[in-house]
């Protein structure tokens, strides 16, 4: 019975120890096959087209569907800066107001912090600049020359 015993346990850490080197062999292979930069750069693409947080993400894509349609494109960069591609739909009189409002949501969504906020015509040409200061409470534009 003790040799029976003893023969079992001898097969049983035979056979673990190789489904241990299988499991870690076949691992290993697929580590080595597998290309992580490439996956790590299609998830950062998908995020890096409206922000480069979850949080930039989630506040472009509102941007967008809120926008009705006067906002063609939106990004959120570094939890400070978001930049707005109007549609042509957006009259140059209007970009001033349109802009002050963006600046209200990215003051809500990301408070407490300096904002820029870059207004592009449907040409993707910087035509404004608004710049929050969060002491001050007062949005500085500047025209694109």
């Amino acid at each position: 019975m003790n040799i029976f015993y003893n023969v079992r346990r001898t097969g049983l850490v035979l056979a673990l120890m190789l489904i241990l080197t299988f499991t870690t062999a076949c691992g290993a292979s697929q580590t080595k096959t597998s290309n992580p930069i490439v996956t790590n750069q299609n998830s950062e693409y998908g995020q890096l087209e409206r922000g480069n947080s979850a949080a930039g993400q989630d506040f472009g894509d509102w941007v967008i569907k809120t926008g009705k349609g006067l906002i063609k494109d939106a990004y959120v960069r570094d939890r400070n800066k978001l930049g707005v591609v109007i549609s042509p739909k957006v009259l140059p009189t209007e970009v001033k107001a349109l802009t002050k409002s963006l600046v209200q949501g990215f003051r809500h969504n990301f408070p407490n912090q300096d904002l820029t906020i870059l207004i592009y015509a449907p040409d993707k040409k910087l035509i404004l600049t608004a710049r929050y200061d969060t002491q001050s409470q007062q949005i500085d534009y500047q025209q694109a020359s």
